[in-house]
């Protein structure tokens, strides 16, 4: 809440408000007639209704973004486990929650064998954008590539890719696991290519780039791709052990501590 004597931000404060909802008329005269009628005590009150409008909007749209972003439930920076990674991955991942990397449509590249929490870092970028307002799309790699080629089998290619074009940020995850035919491999690169230097691509890859050959086939096309995504892009390393492999291998141990502890019991 506002306090309850008009201070001379108000006005300015009513005017951004009352623009941003769209109602030019009420920014420029609301103010100066309410203080020419004599109703100054009314300004603080009208702010305050003006900014439970932009809060109630806000949390309307976030709703609105997260269920069309098909997020995973629970893979935020929150349940991100930064103790597993290392200390300049954790800060350029926070760093990017920002959303500022959007304004230059740069590309977020996340590699790593499987388990290291690439996708996890990538969806709780995801999360953190939309809480921030932003336009997010998740999306398992195949499972677009598969959508796009059955548009492009009924003549709608353009109008899929316009559709996703709506998304300031898609994330594909496991392209490594895409292996396509040619057809399959054109409406992928061609997603790719709409998007260079207009909208940001996120993608996590359990391949490194001089792997890309076994997802693109032809190696032209492999480097025309390659080269679209690293020209502004961030890259973000997982570096470490895979995530169940270790949980796998503590469960063993705990379990091996277990029996060790039993016997020895019973043998005395």
């Amino acid at each position: 809440m506002t306090t309850a004597q008009p201070t001379q931000e108000m006005p300015e404060s009513i005017a951004q408000l009352c623009l941003q909802f769209k109602m030019p008329t009420l920014a420029s005269d609301l103010v100066r007639r309410l203080t020419d009628a004599g109703h100054e005590k009314a300004i603080p009150v009208l702010l305050d209704l003006l900014e439970a409008e932009q809060q109630d909007r806000h949390e309307r749209r976030v709703e609105r973004l997260r269920r069309a972003s098909k997020l995973p439930p629970g893979k935020t920076l929150d349940t991100l486990e930064d103790a597993r990674l290392p200390r300049a991955l954790v800060a350029k991942v926070k760093e990017l929650a920002s959303g500022k990397f959007l304004d230059e449509a740069v590309n977020v590249l996340a590699f790593g064998l499987p388990g290291t929490g690439k996708t996890h870092a990538c969806c709780a970028l995801g999360h953190a954008l939309v809480e921030a307002g932003h336009s997010v799309l998740f999306t398992p790699a195949f499972k677009l590539v598969q959508n796009l080629l059955a548009a492009k089998r009924e003549l709608d290619l353009p109008r899929a890719l316009r559709k996703l074009d709506n998304y300031e940020a898609v994330i594909l995850d496991d392209i490594g696991y895409v292996q396509q035919d040619r057809e399959e491999m054109e409406v992928l690169f061609t997603f790719l290519a709409e998007r260079y230097e207009r909208k940001s691509v996120m993608i996590s890859s359990n391949l490194v780039f001089s792997e890309w050959d076994r997802i693109f086939k032809n190696p032209m096309t492999t480097a025309a791709a390659i080269d679209r995504l690293v020209h502004h892009s961030v890259i973000l390393e997982f570096d470490v052990p895979s995530y169940r492999t270790d949980k796998a291998s503590r469960k063993t141990k705990a379990a091996r501590a277990k029996r060790k502890e039993a016997t020895t019991t019973t043998e005395a």
